[in-house]
């Protein structure tokens, strides 16, 4: 690795973390394509660059997350499915689900043609949950439960609780910014777990590369988080699922 390709990584990871297309498998498919080894600093990088996505979050949202109680605490329920999840398959998720473009790829076509689907049936009720505090602490939990899924690389975080979310009857802003908010304790622990086991191997050229991976993932999420915003408020995410399935044949046809 160097530092045009970390900042390409970072860049991947800005633009993909908040859309529901998947920032890790979109990740993996460019390391890949950039011909990098799926090493364990590799494997880190991809995780620890998320720091930057969550920083943009922080920013567009600290009063949520910092001033309103009942917003944090909706957040921290529907945090706990996938924290127990993920520390419980940790090794096996880094070891075995990361690096492997072949996972990626059946979960980015799965996951496109259900959102393609889902989206066609979807029918938003009058009555829908308009605000992120008045999620039921029922909800909160159940959406942590679809977040959970997305430990798979290629479901899509974001993908997996904005579904949920609908399923349940929020409208479609509330749940994409309860989503965004979620991304906080998720990404800040699979972080801050990883680097806490590995942080100690990483060289002073490879904290460089987080660095500019860091920054790059920031600028450019702060910019996707605003765009996705103003999408939803005139578009379905079909074209997202149809994006991941052209992404899927693409990738078969001239790649594999």
């Amino acid at each position: 690795m160097d530092l045009s390709t970390a900042a390409i990584l970072g860049i991947v990871e800005g633009v993909s973390e908040f859309l529901p297309i998947s920032s890790t498998g979109h990740l993996i498919l460019a390391s890949h394509l950039l011909g990098l080894p799926p090493t364990d600093f590799l494997k880190s990088f991809e995780i620890a660059i998320q720091v930057g996505a969550i920083l943009s979050v922080l920013v567009l949202y600290w009063r949520e997350l910092l001033v309103n109680p009942a917003v944090m605490k909706r957040v921290a329920l529907a945090f706990v499915p996938t924290g127990l999840i993920g520390l419980t398959l940790y090794k096996i998720i880094k070891s075995y689900l990361l690096g492997s473009p072949s996972v990626v790829l059946w979960a980015l076509a799965a996951g496109g043609l259900f959102l393609i689907l889902f989206e066609y049936r979807h029918r938003e009720k009058d009555d829908a949950v308009a605000r992120p505090e008045d999620i039921s602490y029922r909800q909160a939990l159940i959406i942590g439960l679809f977040q959970a899924i997305a430990v798979i690389p290629g479901i899509s975080r974001s993908a997996s609780t904005i579904v949920g979310g609908l399923v349940l009857g929020l409208k479609r802003k509330t749940i994409v910014e309860f989503s965004f908010l979620l991304a906080v304790p998720t990404m800040a622990a699979a972080t801050g777990y990883d680097l806490l086991k590995n942080a100690a191997q990483f060289s002073l050229d490879q904290v460089q590369f987080l660095a500019v991976g860091f920054v790059m993932s920031f600028v450019v999420a702060l910019l996707s988080i605003k765009f996705l915003l103003r999408f939803i408020q005139t578009h379905t995410f079909i074209p997202f699922g149809i994006y991941r399935i052209v992404l899927v044949v693409l990738w078969i046809s001239f790649l594999l």
